[in-house]
C-alpha cells in the first residue's frame, strides 16, 4: 500500500488511547498494510496504529530474522506476562535518534484479533513479546520512557526537546 508518516512526538495522539476495532473491514486491512509497509521502511519490528495518526486499536509485529512474516493485531491485549524480565534497547519512530533500555517481561500471552476476524491467543517471546508489549503500551496512549526512573526519563525528555525545538 503506502509508506505512512510517523506523527512526531510530542504529538497529543500519542498520549491518548486508542478506540477499539469493531470489525476486520477492507479498511482495517488497509490500515494494517500501510503499518507493514511503513514498518518495513523504518525498519523497525512493530508500528501501532497511533504512531502514524490512526486513533484505532491496530498493531503489527515481526520481529522475524528474514522478515516478511508480520503479524496483524486488533485489540491486542495481554493475558499473562512471566515474572523473568528482558531488558531491550527500545526507540521509536516517533522520537528519532532517541533510545532507552527498557526491561519488560521476557514472555508473554496476548489474545488479539487477527487478519481474518477471528479472536486468537498467542505466546511471544523475547524480542516478539517485547515488540508487543511496546505496540500495546502506543495503544494505550504510553511511549517506551514512561517506563523508565523519573530521573532517566526526565534525561531522555529533555534531549528529546533540544531535538525537537
Amino acid at each position: 500500500m503506502s509508506v505512512r508518516r510517523c506523527i512526531p512526538w510530542p504529538d497529543t495522539r500519542l498520549r491518548t488511547a486508542a478506540a477499539p476495532v469493531e470489525a476486520i473491514t477492507d479498511a482495517i486491512a488497509a490500515h494494517w498494510s500501510d503499518m507493514i509497509d511503513t514498518m518495513e521502511a523504518m525498519p523497525g519490528v512493530g508500528l501501532a496504529a497511533p504512531q502514524i495518526g490512526v486513533m484505532l486499536r491496530l498493531a503489527v509485529v515481526d520481529a522475524s530474522d528474514e522478515r516478511g512474516r508480520a503479524i496483524r493485531m486488533a485489540n491486542p491485549e495481554v493475558l499473562h506476562a512471566s515474572t523473568q524480565m528482558r531488558p531491550h534497547e527500545e526507540a521509536s519512530p516517533n522520537l528519532p535518534g532517541l533510545s532507552a533500555l527498557v526491561a519488560r517481561p521476557r514472555a508473554v500471552t496476548v489474545r488479539f484479533l487477527n487478519a481474518a476476524g477471528d479472536m486468537e491467543e498467542r505466546d511471544f517471546v523475547h524480542l516478539w513479546a517485547t515488540s508487543v508489549q511496546h505496540q500495546i503500551d502506543h495503544l494505550n496512549g504510553r511511549m517506551y520512557f514512561d517506563r523508565l526512573t523519573k530521573l532517566r526519563r526526565d534525561m531522555l525528555l529533555r534531549k528529546a526537546r533540544k531535538m525537537v525545538g
